[in-house]
């Protein structure tokens, strides 16, 4: 079972793109509702209402929880990466996770009109993955014990980890299953190993 954090944001499309390859889904608003939850989808959307709301909610603290106890995966999606950062340049006071250990710059790529879509090689696919960036923020720094699947000019924008993982980019946003199925695989649910 995969959740999607549902307190803002573009959840629906996530919970889509997974409904597609038969991986199901549960909306994760409260800390209970982590309770059989393999991995934790954190989506784009406001990065600091998701963060306000997470701790509100009590599903940072249980998020936390259930990461260092080794029982739950978490993949962050452009503002969902910004939550997961250990660091976020300029703003260290803003309410996130900060498991992962990369550094990133809010909205480096301009405004929403200065969204783009690009194809990008990623490790591990057989052909392109057709990316959507939005607003994103850009990883200015990796730590180790991470690895980087796909850069866009230079900058990593798909960083996986143990048990972790930030994109830039929105997948949620394309027909394309590839990236979700990673996800899920990373987070052992069992419904992914019969899925592609």
């Amino acid at each position: 079972m995969i959740g999607i954090l549902a307190v803002q944001g573009d959840f629906r499309e996530h919970e889509l793109a997974y409904r597609r390859v038969g991986v199901p889904t549960r909306r994760v608003r409260r800390a209970e509702d982590l309770e059989g939850v393999r991995g934790l989808v954190i989506p784009g959307g406001e990065s600091t209402t998701i963060g306000k709301l997470a701790r509100e909610y009590g599903v940072e603290a249980e998020a936390r929880r259930r990461y260092e106890a080794g029982t739950l995966a978490l993949w962050g999606t452009c503002a969902g990466a910004i939550w997961l950062a250990r660091e976020v340049e300029g703003y260290p006071d803003q309410p996130r996770l900060g498991v992962m250990e990369i550094a990133v710059r809010r909205n480096a790529y301009g405004r929403q009109v200065e969204s783009f879509e690009t194809d990008l090689e990623v490790e591990g696919f057989d052909r392109p993955f057709h990316a959507i960036f939005i607003r994103a923020p850009v990883i200015t720094r990796v730590g180790p014990g991470l690895r980087v699947l796909a850069r866009y000019q230079g900058d990593p924008v798909f960083v996986v980890g143990e048990r972790l993982m930030a994109t830039t980019f929105h997948p949620e946003l394309t027909e394309d299953p590839r990236v979700h199925l990673y996800f899920a695989r990373l987070a052992g649910a069992e419904e992914a190993a019969r899925v592609g």
